[in-house]
Protein backbone atom coordinates (compact mmCIF):
# COMPACT_ATOMS: atom_id res chain seq x y z
CA UNK A 1 0.00 0.00 0.00
CA UNK A 2 1.12 3.59 -0.41
CA UNK A 3 2.39 4.73 2.98
CA UNK A 4 -0.26 6.37 5.16
CA UNK A 5 -0.16 7.27 8.83
CA UNK A 6 -2.63 5.74 11.26
CA UNK A 7 -4.07 9.23 11.80
CA UNK A 8 -4.65 9.61 8.05
CA UNK A 9 -6.26 6.18 7.83
CA UNK A 10 -8.53 6.90 10.80
CA UNK A 11 -9.68 10.12 9.11
CA UNK A 12 -10.34 8.37 5.79
CA UNK A 13 -12.40 5.54 7.31
CA UNK A 14 -14.13 7.63 9.98
CA UNK A 15 -12.63 5.55 12.78
CA UNK A 16 -11.40 6.16 16.32
CA UNK A 17 -7.84 5.37 17.37
CA UNK A 18 -7.35 3.15 20.43
CA UNK A 19 -4.13 2.21 22.22
CA UNK A 20 -2.04 3.98 19.58
CA UNK A 21 0.89 5.81 21.24
CA UNK A 22 1.92 7.60 18.05
CA UNK A 23 -0.76 8.23 15.37
CA UNK A 24 1.94 9.43 12.97
CA UNK A 25 3.27 5.86 12.62
CA UNK A 26 2.74 4.80 9.02
CA UNK A 27 1.36 1.63 7.45
CA UNK A 28 4.02 0.61 4.92
CA UNK A 29 3.15 -3.04 4.40
CA UNK A 30 0.12 -4.79 2.91
CA UNK A 31 -3.42 -4.61 4.25
CA UNK A 32 -4.44 -8.21 5.04
CA UNK A 33 -7.35 -10.12 6.55
CA UNK A 34 -5.47 -13.39 7.12
CA UNK A 35 -3.18 -13.35 10.16
CA UNK A 36 -0.76 -15.65 8.36
CA UNK A 37 -0.11 -12.97 5.72
CA UNK A 38 0.99 -10.25 8.13
CA UNK A 39 4.31 -8.57 7.38
CA UNK A 40 6.17 -5.81 9.20
CA UNK A 41 4.26 -2.58 8.60
CA UNK A 42 0.94 -4.28 7.81
CA UNK A 43 -2.57 -3.22 8.71
CA UNK A 44 -4.71 -6.19 9.78
CA UNK A 45 -8.43 -6.09 8.98
CA UNK A 46 -10.30 -8.08 11.64
CA UNK A 47 -13.41 -9.73 10.25
CA UNK A 48 -15.77 -11.71 12.48
CA UNK A 49 -16.77 -14.86 10.57
CA UNK A 50 -19.01 -17.78 11.44
CA UNK A 51 -16.10 -19.88 12.71
CA UNK A 52 -13.23 -17.48 13.30
CA UNK A 53 -13.15 -13.93 14.66
CA UNK A 54 -10.17 -11.93 13.43
CA UNK A 55 -10.26 -9.82 16.60
CA UNK A 56 -9.00 -12.86 18.51
CA UNK A 57 -5.72 -12.64 16.57
CA UNK A 58 -5.03 -8.99 17.38
CA UNK A 59 -2.11 -9.59 19.74
CA UNK A 60 -0.62 -12.23 17.44
CA UNK A 61 -0.59 -9.98 14.36
CA UNK A 62 0.91 -7.03 16.22
CA UNK A 63 3.62 -9.29 17.59
CA UNK A 64 4.24 -10.38 13.97
CA UNK A 65 4.80 -6.79 12.87
CA UNK A 66 1.37 -5.33 12.11
CA UNK A 67 1.23 -1.60 12.87
CA UNK A 68 -2.41 -1.74 13.91
CA UNK A 69 -5.70 -3.58 13.63
CA UNK A 70 -8.78 -2.31 11.79
CA UNK A 71 -11.49 -3.52 14.14
CA UNK A 72 -15.06 -3.01 15.35
CA UNK A 73 -14.03 -2.89 19.02
CA UNK A 74 -10.92 -2.13 21.09
CA UNK A 75 -8.56 -5.13 21.19
CA UNK A 76 -5.87 -4.01 23.70
CA UNK A 77 -3.34 -3.37 20.92
CA UNK A 78 -3.06 -0.41 18.51
CA UNK A 79 -6.37 -0.28 16.63
CA UNK A 80 -8.57 1.89 14.47
CA UNK A 81 -12.13 1.14 15.55
CA UNK A 82 -14.93 1.47 12.99
CA UNK A 83 -18.57 0.45 12.76
CA UNK A 84 -18.03 -1.75 9.69
CA UNK A 85 -14.65 -3.16 8.65
CA UNK A 86 -15.80 -3.95 5.12
CA UNK A 87 -17.05 -0.41 4.55
CA UNK A 88 -13.83 0.97 6.04
CA UNK A 89 -11.73 -1.15 3.66
CA UNK A 90 -13.75 0.17 0.76
CA UNK A 91 -13.29 3.79 1.84
CA UNK A 92 -9.56 3.25 2.25
CA UNK A 93 -9.29 1.61 -1.18
CA UNK A 94 -11.12 4.55 -2.78
CA UNK A 95 -8.70 7.00 -1.17
CA UNK A 96 -5.63 5.03 -2.21
CA UNK A 97 -6.62 4.66 -5.87
CA UNK A 98 -7.45 8.36 -6.00
CA UNK A 99 -3.93 9.17 -4.83
CA UNK A 100 -2.25 6.59 -7.05
CA UNK A 101 -2.78 8.03 -10.49
CA UNK A 102 -2.67 4.51 -11.97
CA UNK A 103 -4.94 3.37 -14.80
CA UNK A 104 -7.72 1.19 -13.36
CA UNK A 105 -9.03 -1.62 -15.54
CA UNK A 106 -12.18 -3.42 -14.38
CA UNK A 107 -13.27 -6.66 -15.99
CA UNK A 108 -16.27 -8.91 -15.62
CA UNK A 109 -18.15 -11.70 -17.39
CA UNK A 110 -19.90 -14.97 -16.76
CA UNK A 111 -16.89 -17.09 -17.70
CA UNK A 112 -13.18 -16.57 -18.21
CA UNK A 113 -12.72 -13.62 -15.84
CA UNK A 114 -9.78 -15.03 -13.94
CA UNK A 115 -7.98 -16.47 -16.97
CA UNK A 116 -8.39 -13.19 -18.86
CA UNK A 117 -7.26 -11.14 -15.87
CA UNK A 118 -4.14 -13.30 -15.58
CA UNK A 119 -3.41 -12.92 -19.31
CA UNK A 120 -3.94 -9.17 -19.25
CA UNK A 121 -1.70 -8.71 -16.23
CA UNK A 122 1.10 -10.69 -17.87
CA UNK A 123 0.82 -8.55 -21.00
CA UNK A 124 0.64 -5.18 -19.22
CA UNK A 125 3.46 -5.79 -16.79
CA UNK A 126 5.80 -5.87 -19.76
CA UNK A 127 4.96 -2.20 -20.23
CA UNK A 128 4.79 -0.94 -16.64
CA UNK A 129 4.38 -2.11 -13.00
CA UNK A 130 1.02 -3.88 -12.74
CA UNK A 131 -1.05 -5.05 -9.78
CA UNK A 132 -3.91 -7.49 -10.34
CA UNK A 133 -6.49 -9.52 -8.48
CA UNK A 134 -4.97 -12.69 -7.00
CA UNK A 135 -6.97 -15.80 -7.86
CA UNK A 136 -10.68 -14.99 -7.89
CA UNK A 137 -10.80 -12.48 -5.01
CA UNK A 138 -13.30 -10.36 -6.93
CA UNK A 139 -15.88 -9.41 -4.30
CA UNK A 140 -16.49 -6.54 -1.89
CA UNK A 141 -13.60 -7.66 0.32
CA UNK A 142 -11.13 -9.08 -2.20
CA UNK A 143 -11.34 -6.11 -4.56
CA UNK A 144 -10.36 -3.40 -2.01
CA UNK A 145 -7.61 -5.64 -0.63
CA UNK A 146 -6.19 -5.91 -4.16
CA UNK A 147 -6.41 -2.15 -4.68
CA UNK A 148 -4.65 -1.57 -1.37
CA UNK A 149 -1.73 -3.75 -2.48
CA UNK A 150 -0.81 -1.14 -5.11
CA UNK A 151 2.20 1.10 -4.46
CA UNK A 152 3.50 4.42 -5.75
CA UNK A 153 5.19 2.54 -8.63
CA UNK A 154 1.96 0.89 -9.83
CA UNK A 155 0.82 2.10 -13.25
CA UNK A 156 -1.86 -0.44 -14.08
CA UNK A 157 -4.38 -1.90 -11.65
CA UNK A 158 -6.33 -4.85 -13.12
CA UNK A 159 -9.41 -5.65 -11.05
CA UNK A 160 -11.67 -8.64 -11.58
CA UNK A 161 -15.26 -7.85 -10.59
CA UNK A 162 -17.78 -10.53 -9.75
CA UNK A 163 -21.52 -10.19 -9.21
CA UNK A 164 -24.27 -12.28 -7.69
CA UNK A 165 -26.98 -9.71 -8.18
CA UNK A 166 -27.97 -6.33 -9.55
CA UNK A 167 -25.97 -3.53 -7.95
CA UNK A 168 -22.90 -5.56 -6.97
CA UNK A 169 -20.65 -4.28 -9.75
CA UNK A 170 -22.00 -0.75 -9.28
CA UNK A 171 -20.81 -0.99 -5.67
CA UNK A 172 -17.37 -2.26 -6.68
CA UNK A 173 -16.87 0.44 -9.31
CA UNK A 174 -17.74 2.99 -6.64
CA UNK A 175 -14.76 1.77 -4.61
CA UNK A 176 -12.34 1.59 -7.54
CA UNK A 177 -13.62 3.71 -10.46
CA UNK A 178 -12.29 2.14 -13.68
CA UNK A 179 -11.02 4.05 -16.69
CA UNK A 180 -11.26 0.94 -18.86
CA UNK A 181 -14.12 -1.54 -18.52
CA UNK A 182 -13.90 -4.99 -20.11
CA UNK A 183 -16.97 -7.24 -20.43
CA UNK A 184 -16.24 -10.76 -21.65
CA UNK A 185 -19.58 -12.50 -22.03
CA UNK A 186 -23.04 -13.11 -20.62
CA UNK A 187 -23.60 -16.78 -19.89
CA UNK A 188 -25.36 -19.08 -17.45
CA UNK A 189 -23.18 -18.70 -14.37
CA UNK A 190 -25.41 -17.93 -11.35
CA UNK A 191 -28.47 -17.84 -13.61
CA UNK A 192 -30.48 -19.39 -10.78
CA UNK A 193 -29.74 -16.36 -8.61
CA UNK A 194 -30.20 -13.73 -11.32
CA UNK A 195 -33.30 -15.22 -12.93
CA UNK A 196 -32.19 -15.03 -16.57
CA UNK A 197 -29.50 -13.88 -19.01
CA UNK A 198 -31.08 -10.46 -19.44
CA UNK A 199 -30.71 -9.86 -15.71
CA UNK A 200 -27.10 -11.05 -15.86
CA UNK A 201 -26.47 -8.61 -18.72
CA UNK A 202 -28.04 -5.84 -16.67
CA UNK A 203 -25.66 -6.56 -13.79
CA UNK A 204 -22.52 -6.96 -15.90
CA UNK A 205 -23.29 -3.76 -17.82
CA UNK A 206 -22.99 -1.73 -14.63
CA UNK A 207 -19.26 -1.78 -15.36
CA UNK A 208 -19.56 0.21 -18.59
CA UNK A 209 -22.09 2.57 -17.00
CA UNK A 210 -19.42 3.52 -14.47
CA UNK A 211 -16.88 4.62 -17.09
CA UNK A 212 -16.05 8.30 -17.58
CA UNK A 213 -16.66 9.90 -20.96
CA UNK A 214 -12.94 9.82 -21.70
CA UNK A 215 -12.73 6.15 -20.70
CA UNK A 216 -12.98 3.01 -22.85
CA UNK A 217 -15.48 0.15 -22.90
CA UNK A 218 -13.95 -3.04 -24.32
CA UNK A 219 -16.79 -5.32 -25.43
CA UNK A 220 -17.14 -8.78 -26.95
CA UNK A 221 -18.36 -8.38 -30.54
CA UNK A 222 -19.33 -12.07 -30.65
CA UNK A 223 -21.81 -11.84 -27.75
CA UNK A 224 -24.99 -9.88 -28.66
CA UNK A 225 -25.84 -9.13 -25.03
CA UNK A 226 -22.38 -7.70 -24.42
CA UNK A 227 -22.24 -5.81 -27.69
CA UNK A 228 -25.55 -4.13 -26.82
CA UNK A 229 -23.89 -2.60 -23.75
CA UNK A 230 -22.33 0.02 -26.06
CA UNK A 231 -25.57 1.97 -25.69
CA UNK A 232 -25.11 2.15 -21.92
CA UNK A 233 -21.93 4.24 -21.93
CA UNK A 234 -20.64 7.55 -23.29
CA UNK A 235 -17.11 6.17 -23.24
CA UNK A 236 -15.22 5.08 -26.36
CA UNK A 237 -16.18 1.55 -27.43
CA UNK A 238 -13.62 -1.01 -28.64
CA UNK A 239 -14.85 -4.39 -29.91
CA UNK A 240 -12.92 -7.66 -29.76
CA UNK A 241 -13.77 -11.08 -31.17
CA UNK A 242 -13.81 -13.07 -34.37
CA UNK A 243 -16.53 -10.95 -36.00
CA UNK A 244 -15.45 -8.89 -39.01
CA UNK A 245 -16.44 -5.67 -37.23
CA UNK A 246 -14.18 -6.34 -34.25
CA UNK A 247 -11.39 -3.79 -33.80
CA UNK A 248 -9.18 -6.51 -32.34
CA UNK A 249 -9.88 -9.90 -33.88
CA UNK A 250 -8.50 -13.38 -34.49
CA UNK A 251 -8.09 -15.05 -37.87
CA UNK A 252 -6.93 -18.54 -38.82
CA UNK A 253 -7.81 -19.95 -35.40
CA UNK A 254 -6.63 -23.51 -34.93
CA UNK A 255 -5.46 -25.88 -32.20
CA UNK A 256 -2.05 -27.49 -32.04
CA UNK A 257 -1.76 -31.26 -31.66
CA UNK A 258 -1.58 -30.70 -27.90
CA UNK A 259 -4.76 -28.60 -27.80
CA UNK A 260 -3.17 -25.16 -27.53
CA UNK A 261 -4.73 -22.32 -29.56
CA UNK A 262 -2.88 -20.59 -32.36
CA UNK A 263 -4.17 -17.62 -34.36
CA UNK A 264 -3.31 -14.42 -36.17
CA UNK A 265 -3.91 -11.36 -33.99
CA UNK A 266 -5.22 -8.33 -35.90
CA UNK A 267 -5.26 -4.88 -34.31
CA UNK A 268 -5.78 -1.39 -35.78
CA UNK A 269 -2.00 -0.90 -35.76
CA UNK A 270 -0.89 -4.24 -37.21
CA UNK A 271 -1.03 -8.00 -36.89
CA UNK A 272 1.13 -10.75 -35.42
CA UNK A 273 0.90 -14.51 -34.80
CA UNK A 274 0.09 -16.04 -31.42
CA UNK A 275 0.53 -19.61 -30.18
CA UNK A 276 -0.56 -19.92 -26.57
CA UNK A 277 0.74 -22.11 -23.77
CA UNK A 278 -2.78 -22.44 -22.37
CA UNK A 279 -5.14 -25.23 -23.43
CA UNK A 280 -8.46 -24.91 -25.20
CA UNK A 281 -9.91 -22.79 -28.00
CA UNK A 282 -11.94 -20.76 -25.49
CA UNK A 283 -8.72 -18.95 -24.55
CA UNK A 284 -8.73 -17.23 -27.94
CA UNK A 285 -11.56 -14.94 -26.80
CA UNK A 286 -9.78 -14.34 -23.49
CA UNK A 287 -6.57 -13.46 -25.34
CA UNK A 288 -8.38 -11.08 -27.68
CA UNK A 289 -9.95 -9.31 -24.72
CA UNK A 290 -6.54 -8.85 -23.11
CA UNK A 291 -5.08 -7.74 -26.44
CA UNK A 292 -7.79 -5.11 -26.94
CA UNK A 293 -7.07 -3.53 -23.56
CA UNK A 294 -3.31 -3.66 -24.10
CA UNK A 295 -3.61 -2.08 -27.54
CA UNK A 296 -5.75 0.70 -26.09
CA UNK A 297 -2.93 1.33 -23.61
CA UNK A 298 -0.37 1.76 -26.34
CA UNK A 299 1.18 -1.67 -26.88
CA UNK A 300 1.93 -2.89 -30.41
CA UNK A 301 0.50 -6.04 -31.97
CA UNK A 302 3.93 -7.66 -31.89
CA UNK A 303 4.47 -6.84 -28.20
CA UNK A 304 1.03 -8.17 -27.32
CA UNK A 305 1.43 -11.36 -29.39
CA UNK A 306 4.79 -12.13 -27.79
CA UNK A 307 3.38 -11.64 -24.30
CA UNK A 308 0.31 -13.79 -25.01
CA UNK A 309 2.46 -16.55 -26.48
CA UNK A 310 4.61 -16.63 -23.35
CA UNK A 311 1.82 -16.23 -20.79
CA UNK A 312 1.13 -19.03 -18.31
CA UNK A 313 -1.83 -19.95 -16.14
CA UNK A 314 -1.34 -18.09 -12.86
CA UNK A 315 -4.35 -19.38 -10.92
CA UNK A 316 -4.74 -22.91 -9.60
CA UNK A 317 -7.06 -25.60 -10.93
CA UNK A 318 -7.86 -23.89 -14.23
CA UNK A 319 -6.93 -26.21 -17.11
CA UNK A 320 -3.86 -27.16 -15.08
CA UNK A 321 -2.18 -29.85 -17.20
CA UNK A 322 0.22 -32.35 -15.62
CA UNK A 323 1.67 -35.50 -17.14
CA UNK A 324 2.40 -38.43 -14.85
CA UNK A 325 5.54 -40.50 -15.26
CA UNK A 326 3.44 -43.27 -16.85
CA UNK A 327 2.15 -40.92 -19.58
CA UNK A 328 -1.31 -40.29 -18.12
CA UNK A 329 -2.22 -36.61 -18.53
CA UNK A 330 -4.36 -35.04 -15.79
CA UNK A 331 -6.22 -31.81 -16.59
CA UNK A 332 -7.32 -30.18 -13.35
CA UNK A 333 -10.02 -27.63 -14.20
CA UNK A 334 -11.88 -28.15 -10.95
CA UNK A 335 -11.92 -24.59 -9.61
CA UNK A 336 -15.43 -23.92 -10.89
CA UNK A 337 -17.91 -24.79 -13.62
CA UNK A 338 -20.85 -23.44 -15.57
CA UNK A 339 -22.37 -24.68 -18.84
CA UNK A 340 -20.12 -22.49 -21.02
CA UNK A 341 -16.89 -23.46 -19.29
CA UNK A 342 -17.93 -27.14 -19.21
CA UNK A 343 -18.42 -27.15 -22.97
CA UNK A 344 -15.11 -25.37 -23.51
CA UNK A 345 -13.25 -27.82 -21.29
CA UNK A 346 -14.79 -30.84 -23.04
CA UNK A 347 -13.78 -29.48 -26.45
CA UNK A 348 -10.28 -28.90 -25.13
CA UNK A 349 -10.18 -32.49 -23.85
CA UNK A 350 -11.26 -33.78 -27.26
CA UNK A 351 -8.52 -31.76 -28.96
CA UNK A 352 -5.83 -32.83 -26.50
CA UNK A 353 -6.83 -36.46 -26.61
CA UNK A 354 -6.73 -37.15 -30.34
CA UNK A 355 -5.55 -40.72 -30.77
CA UNK A 356 -5.72 -41.32 -27.01
CA UNK A 357 -8.35 -42.48 -24.55
CA UNK A 358 -10.12 -39.56 -22.86
CA UNK A 359 -11.93 -39.39 -19.52
CA UNK A 360 -14.25 -36.61 -18.37
CA UNK A 361 -14.69 -36.67 -14.59
CA UNK A 362 -17.49 -34.18 -14.07
CA UNK A 363 -19.66 -33.02 -11.18
CA UNK A 364 -22.45 -30.59 -10.42
CA UNK A 365 -22.71 -27.13 -11.94
CA UNK A 366 -24.21 -25.05 -9.14
CA UNK A 367 -26.66 -22.13 -9.14
CA UNK A 368 -28.45 -22.94 -12.39
CA UNK A 369 -31.95 -22.83 -10.94
CA UNK A 370 -34.66 -24.10 -13.29
CA UNK A 371 -32.04 -24.61 -16.02
CA UNK A 372 -30.13 -27.24 -14.01
CA UNK A 373 -31.70 -30.39 -15.48
CA UNK A 374 -31.47 -29.25 -19.10
CA UNK A 375 -27.91 -27.95 -18.76
CA UNK A 376 -26.54 -31.07 -17.06
CA UNK A 377 -28.30 -33.26 -19.61
CA UNK A 378 -26.78 -31.19 -22.45
CA UNK A 379 -23.24 -31.50 -21.08
CA UNK A 380 -23.61 -35.27 -20.79
CA UNK A 381 -24.80 -35.44 -24.40
CA UNK A 382 -21.92 -33.26 -25.58
CA UNK A 383 -19.38 -35.61 -24.02
CA UNK A 384 -20.74 -38.41 -26.20
CA UNK A 385 -20.85 -36.24 -29.34
CA UNK A 386 -17.20 -35.31 -28.81
CA UNK A 387 -16.32 -39.01 -28.56
CA UNK A 388 -15.01 -38.75 -25.02
CA UNK A 389 -14.05 -42.32 -24.17
CA UNK A 390 -15.75 -42.30 -20.78
CA UNK A 391 -17.77 -39.83 -18.74
CA UNK A 392 -17.51 -40.35 -14.99
CA UNK A 393 -20.32 -38.36 -13.35
CA UNK A 394 -19.57 -37.77 -9.67
CA UNK A 395 -22.06 -36.98 -6.94
CA UNK A 396 -25.80 -36.79 -6.47
CA UNK A 397 -28.80 -35.72 -8.52
CA UNK A 398 -27.03 -33.37 -10.93
CA UNK A 399 -24.36 -35.96 -11.67
CA UNK A 400 -27.09 -38.48 -12.40
CA UNK A 401 -28.50 -36.00 -14.94
CA UNK A 402 -25.06 -35.75 -16.58
CA UNK A 403 -24.85 -39.52 -16.92
CA UNK A 404 -28.45 -39.81 -18.13
CA UNK A 405 -27.80 -37.24 -20.85
CA UNK A 406 -24.82 -39.29 -22.05
CA UNK A 407 -26.82 -42.53 -21.87
CA UNK A 408 -29.68 -41.11 -23.90
CA UNK A 409 -27.31 -39.64 -26.47
CA UNK A 410 -26.11 -43.12 -27.26
CA UNK A 411 -23.55 -44.26 -24.69
CA UNK A 412 -25.96 -46.94 -23.42
CA UNK A 413 -23.90 -47.12 -20.24
CA UNK A 414 -20.72 -48.13 -22.05
CA UNK A 415 -19.27 -44.62 -22.32
CA UNK A 416 -20.61 -43.23 -19.07
CA UNK A 417 -20.90 -44.16 -15.43
CA UNK A 418 -22.34 -42.52 -12.31
CA UNK A 419 -20.38 -42.83 -9.06
CA UNK A 420 -21.36 -41.62 -5.61
CA UNK A 421 -18.39 -39.49 -4.61
CA UNK A 422 -14.84 -38.42 -5.34
CA UNK A 423 -13.24 -41.46 -3.70
CA UNK A 424 -15.31 -43.78 -5.84
CA UNK A 425 -14.14 -41.88 -8.92
CA UNK A 426 -10.50 -42.22 -7.85
CA UNK A 427 -10.90 -45.95 -7.20
CA UNK A 428 -12.46 -46.44 -10.64
CA UNK A 429 -9.78 -44.46 -12.43
CA UNK A 430 -6.89 -46.11 -10.61
CA UNK A 431 -8.17 -49.49 -11.71
CA UNK A 432 -8.85 -48.57 -15.36
CA UNK A 433 -6.41 -45.85 -16.43
CA UNK A 434 -3.76 -46.82 -18.96
CA UNK A 435 -0.55 -45.04 -20.00
CA UNK A 436 -1.35 -42.27 -22.47
CA UNK A 437 -4.90 -41.59 -21.23
CA UNK A 438 -6.08 -37.98 -20.75
CA UNK A 439 -8.30 -37.18 -17.74
CA UNK A 440 -10.30 -33.95 -17.34
CA UNK A 441 -11.62 -33.12 -13.86
CA UNK A 442 -14.23 -30.35 -13.58
CA UNK A 443 -17.17 -29.28 -11.40
CA UNK A 444 -18.38 -26.33 -9.38
CA UNK A 445 -16.08 -25.30 -6.55
CA UNK A 446 -18.41 -26.62 -3.86
CA UNK A 447 -17.98 -30.18 -5.13
CA UNK A 448 -14.26 -30.25 -4.39
CA UNK A 449 -13.24 -32.45 -7.32
CA UNK A 450 -9.71 -31.02 -7.26
CA UNK A 451 -9.11 -33.84 -4.77
CA UNK A 452 -9.62 -36.35 -7.58
CA UNK A 453 -6.93 -34.71 -9.71
CA UNK A 454 -4.56 -34.48 -6.76
CA UNK A 455 -5.09 -38.14 -5.88
CA UNK A 456 -4.42 -39.21 -9.47
CA UNK A 457 -1.16 -37.31 -9.44
CA UNK A 458 0.00 -39.14 -6.33
CA UNK A 459 1.33 -41.90 -8.53
CA UNK A 460 1.28 -45.20 -6.75
CA UNK A 461 -0.26 -43.71 -3.62
CA UNK A 462 -3.27 -45.30 -2.02
CA UNK A 463 -4.41 -42.28 0.00
CA UNK A 464 -8.04 -41.30 0.11
CA UNK A 465 -9.58 -38.09 -1.13
CA UNK A 466 -10.11 -35.60 1.66
CA UNK A 467 -13.81 -35.20 2.50
CA UNK A 468 -15.49 -31.83 1.90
Amino acid sequence: MIALSLAEIAAVVGGQTHDIPDPSVRVTGPVVRDSREVEPGSLFAAFAGERVDGHDFARQVVDAGAVAVLATRPVDVPAIVVDDVQAALGALAREVVTRLGATLIGLTGSAGKTSTKDLLAQVLRRKAPTVFTPGSLNNEIGLPLTALSATEETRFLVLEMGARGIGHIRYLTGLTPPRIGLVLNVGSAHIGEFGGREQIAQAKGELVEALPEDGTAVLNADDPLVRAMASRTKAKVVLFGEADEADVRAENVRLTDTGQPSFSLHTPSGCSDVTMRLYGEHHVSNALAAAAVAHELGMSAEEIATALSEADSLSRWRMEVTERPDGVTVVNDAYNANPESMRAALRALAAMGKGRRTWAVLGKMAELGDEALAEHDAVGRLAVRLNVSKLVAVGGREAAWLQLGAYNEGSWGEESVHVSDAQAAVDLLRSELRPGDVVLVKASRSVGLEGVAQALLQTGAEGEVAAR
